[in-house]
């Protein structure tokens, strides 16, 4: 089973690039991030012209979560516990297939310091609190999409040059390994340990062509799917396709599923 994220950066405004990269890459699974639309205007008839069924979470404008599959998609969840008075669309969990999938887009955070900052990792804590639940369940889980952080300096183009930004703050970095130490394991690093990875790369400063990137896209697995694990891979050369989003798709691969 392939399984896919990918932060489209407006799924109607990048419609044409999602559609053909879900023609040339064919995943089961895609979990996408900043939708940048309201659930009325999701694209359902393309996604399921596509092959796809889908579920969302959308937000005018801004954020918004979906899952695609090429299987039936039980939804679990839309949104976090522990503030009623959030609105930001940004968590959708769903089961498929036997797979407990979680898409989420966490917050930006900037800038540093502020309130954006303080909401970041308040959202942090209640992922994390919601994640620790779910291994409980002893059952296969992968939560996925765009984290908003670059776990180390591995992660990020000249590391120097980021130390006050909300992604790389040392606060965000320790609430991410804090989440993975409860018993995640980050499926790009499980695979490659050493290996310059960039799933994001900036509009500005011909950033995709210096591959001045960052690595914010990731993979949780529970310890049910470490030993399925096969591949991880980024499709970089999306990247730079016309009309792109500034991330490219990521995607594992599953054996025996």
């Amino acid at each position: 089973m392939k399984i896919a994220t990918y932060n489209v950066n407006g799924v109607n405004g990048r419609l044409p690039v999602l559609l053909k990269w879900l023609k040339t890459a064919s995943p089961d699974i895609v979990c996408l991030q900043e939708l940048k639309a309201p659930d009325e205007k999701f694209p359902l008839e393309s996604i399921n012209k596509a092959g796809y069924h889908a579920i969302w979470h959308g937000q005018k404008s801004w954020n918004g979560v979906a899952i695609l599959s090429k299987y039936k998609i039980e939804e679990r969840r839309r949104g976090l516990a522990g503030d009623k008075d959030d609105i930001q669309s940004r968590y959708i969990e769903a089961l498929i297939n036997g797979l407990i999938i979680g898409c989420l887009y966490l917050p930006n955070g900037n800038p540093y310091p502020g309130p954006k900052f303080d909401y970041k990792l308040k959202w942090f804590k209640r992922l994390s609190r919601h994640a620790k639940s779910l291994l409980k369940l002893d059952e296969p889980v992968i939560l996925i999409g765009d984290y908003n952080v670059m776990p180390t300096e591995l992660d990020v183009y000249k590391p120097e040059r980021w130390i006050n930004d909300a992604l790389f703050r040392k606060e965000v970095r320790a609430a991410f390994k804090k989440l993975v130490d409860q018993g995640w394991t980050d499926a790009i690093r499980h695979l490659h340990p050493d290996e310059t990875i960039y799933t994001f790369w900036d509009y500005f400063r011909n950033a995709y062509a210096r591959n001045a990137g960052l690595r914010i896209d990731h993979f949780l697995l529970s310890p049910h799917c470490v030993k399925l694990l096969k591949r991880a891979e980024v499709d970089k050369q999306v990247r730079g396709w016309e009309k792109t989003s500034d991330h490219a798709p990521v995607w594992i691969e599953l054996k025996g599923k």
